[in-house]
């Protein structure tokens, strides 16, 4: 393991070194999502993109539950390597592979059991069940692949190994854009083949994550012999994998709870949103790639107890987060209206979108601020201020913001409501961070 990164090397080389992969993995990410959805789109068919769409919330519970063991394992393996305990982060990682693997596989199991109830849950009528239903038999088949990739992609980086990491997630998605149009066209498989070309993906990722732990890792093992951990570590991989993956699903509440207070004001409103969110997490992405690509280096530092170093850790990525996202708040209110444009040409769309595009960016500061609060709370293991985070921001304080102020401002109340959640949840973040003693010697 590269102990002199994480213990001797200068705190911007580490950190950039672990970072900047996550980073360009999760930008590839976006480029494969925004090419798939154009794939999807090329189809024409109108009935086929609603029936693929309608299963976004079952891919994002794949992987919220591949974020349970991934995030949850890489917070306390990365303790576990900063206070030498190589054994026991073996074991752990053991046990949250095949947990994740045996947790797959009685979801896809129950998934495909209950598959009608469930399309029906999600919205699907008779003229998307057929898409939906074919899209979504070969996403409950892959699920293992799907859900269990997310591990080694966190691991990995605690071993200093953040370049496989990003290899396997790039691998992955240029082969997902190179099978989409093999199989939605000129195999002629439609939605269905949009679901396989995912699930294959997803499956060669995991072949290579499993090469690269197998030749490279020292101490991150996928041996049955080492499928045992104490009753601590697995409880702290809950504590910490819960809360990370009610993160994720919080996101798909927040869009969803936002359209619903657009509503009363048109249609034109609803579209501007998606385009003005589909902007802001180019960004988003960059900044969240850039948090939690330090994760390893806060958690190592803490298990050391080398106070000193986290604190320089936790300072730069404030610094860098802080600088970036206030230039590209800055540039994106002043190029709101071209921006929008580029997607979209329609007057109100247009004009509608560049409120709202301005609205959610002018608090991208005070999301750095949180994003690298919470990787610190995820990484040392303190699941109560994660978890309370988890709800906070586009959750429970959301919801309250929009109900507070759609009723005192109507339209721009909505809008700004995630502004005012980002600025009550970034208080709270800084409260707990100086009551969780997370930087002092008390663990």
């Amino acid at each position: 393991m590269e102990n002199e990164l994480f213990e001797k090397a200068p705190v911007r080389k580490a950190y950039l070194k672990l970072a900047m992969p996550v980073v360009m993995g999760m930008v590839v990410s976006l480029v494969y999502n925004m090419v798939d959805t154009w794939f999807i789109a090329r189809t024409g068919d109108t009935s086929l993109v609603a029936g693929v769409s309608l299963c976004a919330p079952v891919f994002s519970l794949m992987l919220a539950f591949g974020d349970i063991f991934g995030l949850g394992a890489s917070s306390v393996i990365s303790r576990l390597f900063g206070a030498r305990q190589y054994e026991e982060s073996s074991h752990i990682h053991a046990f949250s592979f095949y947990t994740a693997l045996g947790w797959s596989l009685v979801c896809a199991l129950v998934m495909l059991v209950f598959k009608n109830p469930i399309l029906r849950l999600l919205g699907a009528k008779e003229d998307t069940f057929s898409s939906a239903s074919a899209y979504y038999t070969w996403l409950a088949a892959g699920a293992p692949a799907i859900i269990l990739s997310l591990v080694p992609n966190n691991t990995l980086r605690c071993e200093g190994l953040a370049l496989p990491a990003m290899v396997g997630t790039i691998v992955g998605s240029v082969l997902n854009i190179i099978l989409d149009p093999i199989f939605i066209f000129t195999l002629g498989l439609g939605a269905a083949g949009a679901a396989i070309a995912t699930v294959l993906s997803n499956a060669v990722t995991v072949i290579l994550y499993i090469v690269v732990l197998l030749k490279k890792s020292k101490h991150l093992s996928i041996k049955l012999s080492d499928y045992k951990s104490s009753a601590s570590d697995i409880g702290q991989l809950f504590a910490i994998g819960l809360p990370a993956s009610i993160t994720n699903l919080m996101q798909s509440f927040a869009i969803m709870m936002t359209n619903r207070f657009l509503l009363p004001y048109g249609t034109d409103k609803i579209a501007a949103l998606g385009i003005a969110l589909k902007v802001n997490m180019i960004v988003m992405l960059v900044m969240v790639g850039f948090a939690f690509g330090g994760q390893p280096l806060y958690g190592y530092s803490y298990g050391a107890g080398d106070n000193a170093r986290l604190k320089k850790t936790l300072r730069f990525a404030m610094t860098v987060e802080l600088i970036f996202s206030a230039a590209m708040a800055a540039l994106f209110i002043a190029l709101a209206p071209g921006i929008i444009r580029i997607f979209i040409q329609d007057p109100a769309v247009v004009t509608a979108g560049a409120q709202i595009l301005r609205a959610v960016v002018v608090s991208m500061p005070l999301m750095g601020v949180i994003l690298v609060l919470t990787t610190l709370f995820q990484s040392a293991g303190k699941a109560v201020p994660a978890f309370i985070l988890s709800l906070s921001r586009q959750g429970v304080v959301l919801l309250l913001m929009l109900i507070v102020l759609s009723a005192a401002f109507g339209y721009y109340g909505v809008i700004y409501a995630q502004a005012a959640s980002d600025l009550i949840t970034c208080l709270i973040a800084v409260i707990l961070a100086k009551g969780s003693h997370v930087l002092t010697s008390e663990k």
